[in-house]
């Protein structure tokens, strides 16, 4: 067993008697290199699950896209630089770069020192380590945690542990060999939840809009993309069965609209695979609720979301309102609500189609209201829902053994970089 030390710094504890503990200004400093506006280098991300990137939003002639109107002022990050986004760095949103490109002005790069004893591979896997993350959130600045901020004073004054420079590369070497296995194993199962969810789109468009029988006689819908439905069903638009109620939002500043008992709601706050929704991320009042154009919304309504994104879908759970980016479809039949639940959730791509907008599509309540839908008998919706039910159900259970595999994979990968950059274990 290796011999240990005392680091002398209270939350690093014990390490390798050959190791070293430094100040972060002794081995990098910051950099404020900035581009200019006709720049053609590529803007990078910083993320928490993959480090730093090439962003992946593109316009059709391969142009990188950017929220702001123009690069100029964006900082220029190069290979072995640290960039870090200072308001998510105790959620690990920071890494060495492997790329020269540029990150946006309010993120931090940091370069090694010339004569600093570090290799950059090995600081990689440090910073992004439980120990380092858990520091970095201690040391964060903000009056919630949605604000804080590690800013570069506070960064360089902490201190990180330095193998020598030898093991630093050893240590960079196993890390990397072993997290590129984990990071196949867990490419293999997002690989088959993206099957099984194709399946299960597949499987839900199949039966809403053919049914069960595959010997029933079929007639053409009229829609091109539905196709053929069975002869006893028709196709109505969705204002046939739903009245369609926009929604609202009180003003922010006003708090005796907030923080009340009536449940309010924004597309952020539900996804198709839930189902169910039947709470948001803040309530109103009566008072916000009568402030606005927002209406109360019975439960067994569907919640669809008309922007950002388009199409996500949910039956309401309890009474509630949402607010402008949802549209609310009360049943105004006894049809089953869960069937139209069921094909609005696979026809994403056509809500898509008839969306407008340059910001960001949105459809309206007009062409939601005119959307074809089929319509088979009540006693078949049923019993489609009822098949539907078990069969996804299924799809579910199997996609949740697989996000687990994940979420395993995932923290053993985390202990065995914390273990081999803290010396737990040799490389």
């Amino acid at each position: 067993m290796r011999e240990m030390k005392n680091s002398g710094v209270a939350w690093i504890g014990e390490i390798p008697a050959e190791w070293d503990v430094l100040r972060n200004k002794n081995l990098v400093y910051e950099i404020n290199e900035r581009c200019d506006a006709d720049t053609r280098l590529p803007l990078l991300s910083v993320s928490e699950y993959y480090g730093v990137a090439p962003k992946a939003e593109k316009t059709d002639e391969n142009t990188i896209l950017s929220r702001a109107e123009t690069l100029e002022g964006y900082k220029i990050c190069e290979p072995d630089d640290v960039a870090m986004n200072i308001m998510l760095a105790w959620k690990r949103a920071q890494a060495v770069s492997k790329y020269h490109g540029i990150i946006s002005p309010a993120y931090c790069v940091y370069r090694k020192k010339e004569d600093a004893p570090l290799n950059m591979d090995f600081f990689h896997y440090l910073i992004r380590s439980d120990l380092y993350i858990n520091i970095y959130k201690r040391y964060s600045t903000g009056i919630i945690e949605s604000r804080l901020r590690l800013y570069p004073e506070k960064f360089l004054s902490l201190h990180s542990h330095v193998p020598p420079i030898v093991e630093q590369q050893e240590i960079a070497k196993v890390l990397d060999v072993k997290s590129s296995q984990i990071d196949i194993l867990i490419a293999n199962q997002e690989a088959q939840i993206e099957k099984l969810k194709q399946y299960k789109q597949s499987l839900i468009t199949e039966v809403v809009t053919k049914g069960l029988n595959p010997d029933v006689e079929m007639k053409d819908s009229g829609v091109e993309w539905i196709g053929e439905i069975p002869k006893h069903w028709d196709v109505v638009s969705t204002k046939q069965l739903f009245d369609i109620e926009s929604g609202a939002t009180p003003k922010s500043d006003v708090l005796d609209y907030f923080d009340g008992d009536i449940v309010w709601i924004t597309p952020a706050d539900y996804k198709t695979e839930d189902v169910y929704v039947s709470k948001g991320r803040r309530n109103i009042t009566k008072e916000g609720l009568m402030s606005c154009s927002a209406t109360l919304i019975p439960t067994g309504s569907l919640i669809f979301s008309k922007r950002a994104p388009i199409g996500s879908v949910a039956i309401s759970a309890t009474e509630l309102c949402t607010n402008q980016g949802c549209l609310s479809c009360i049943p105004k039949t006894d049809d089953d609500v869960k069937f139209y639940y069921y094909f609005t959730s696979v026809f994403t791509e056509e809500f898509n189609l008839l969306g407008s907008g340059t910001t960001f599509k949105e459809i309206s309540a007009t062409n939601f209201a005119n959307f074809k839908v089929t319509r088979p008998n009540k006693d078949i919706q049923k019993e489609l829902v009822s098949y539907l039910d078990t069969q996804c159900g299924k799809i579910d259970k199997l996609i949740k053994i697989k996000q687990s595999k994940i979420a395993k994979l995932n923290e053993y990968k985390k202990s065995l970089i914390y273990e081999y950059v803290t010396g737990k274990k040799e490389a």
